[in-house]
């Protein structure tokens, strides 16, 4: 009896042995099947082209294939509830835009919180934003236009893309900033308020400024402020808001990729890996700049920084402007 026991715990050992060096093996492996990206946009857009180019390099890395999916709705927040719901084993990751950082505040019903249901993985790209008014409005610099707007109250239309973007809350934290009464015109994105845009039937925009640099080199548009932090090779000559009258402002698009949170660190490791490695791409930046935007690091901390700075700044402007999305 003695001896069959002894056998009995010599071939479990054995066996736990080797099922913990297949385990180990398996968590070495990944990943071991094709990582979904899911896109909140539809195909084509800024978000869906910068997912195409950060997963075939992610690809190359991770020696399988990374696939875009685009998953539309609610500008991009079911795509985000999704990826949080995910089994959080990293086979599932986002690409992101600035308006992760506004869905908590606009959107009543959702039960996502960003910074603890999403884990960082790296920031890719920011894109500035230019402030332009119709050439038919007598203004030629910011200071000039909150002078016109304050001698004129109510009579400036303006827009940025969608409601609840950045673009739109840039235009509310300014107003609120220097105490502006001009009149928003909602629309369904940059494409649908560039025709009254350049009609003068609406006087002012924000939006990015690859879409709207050549439409100012022509004329069409007046460039008066951009809205990032520093100037833009493409305006150089363009000082920031910040520098125009409004201190310490900001507003820019981003972009940057997600995992489900709770994912294993190993897994972590290896996508983040991936997604610095893709960002660090010559010919991936090449393209980025030539989109208008900016390559970043793909550093994990640097995005999750600029989420929490992000979501701090435009939860206090959408609840200030009783600012919603139904």
């Amino acid at each position: 009896m003695m001896r069959i026991t002894i056998a009995t715990l010599r071939c479990t050992l054995v066996l736990l042995v080797t099922l913990t060096a297949g385990a180990v093996l398996a968590q070495a492996k990944f990943p071991n099947a094709p990582v979904r990206m899911l896109v909140g946009t539809p195909a084509g857009g800024t978000t869906d082209v910068i997912a195409r180019l950060i997963a075939a390099k992610m690809s190359q890395s991770l020696a399988q294939s990374v696939v875009v999916e685009n998953r539309t709705g609610a500008s991009g927040l079911i795509a985000a509830e999704s990826v949080a719901k995910a089994p959080p084993d990293g086979y599932t990751v986002l690409m992101a835009s600035s308006q992760l950082a506004t869905y908590r505040a606009l959107y009543a019903t959702t039960k996502l919180d960003p910074e603890q249901d999403l884990e960082p993985l790296g920031i890719v790209a920011v894109s500035p934003y230019v402030m332009v008014v119709h050439p038919s409005l007598p203004v030629r610099t910011l200071p000039e236009l909150f002078a016109y707007a304050k001698a004129n109250p109510g009579k400036i239309s303006y827009a940025g893309s969608s409601p609840g973007t950045a673009q739109h809350l840039g235009w509310e934290l300014i107003k609120n900033k220097v105490g502006l009464d001009m009149q928003y015109v909602p629309y369904k994105g940059t494409g649908a308020l560039m025709p009254d845009l350049l009609a003068g039937r609406l006087q002012a925009g924000i939006d990015n400024v690859a879409i709207l640099t050549p439409y100012i080199k022509s004329g069409q548009l007046r460039g008066i402020a951009v809205t990032s932090a520093a100037r833009t090779s493409l305006l150089p000559d363009l000082p920031t808001v910040a520098a125009s009258g409004v201190p310490d402002f900001q507003a820019m698009g981003w972009f940057g990729v997600f995992s489900t949170g709770r994912t294993p660190p190993e897994v972590l490791t290896a996508l983040r890996s991936a997604v610095r490695s893709a960002v660090e791409a010559p010919e991936v930046r090449e393209k980025l700049v030539g989109m208008g935007a900016e390559p970043q690091s793909g550093d994990a901390i640097a995005l999750r920084s600029l989420l929490k700075r992000e979501s701090t700044v435009w939860t206090k402007v959408i609840k200030d402007n009783n600012i919603s999305v139904q």
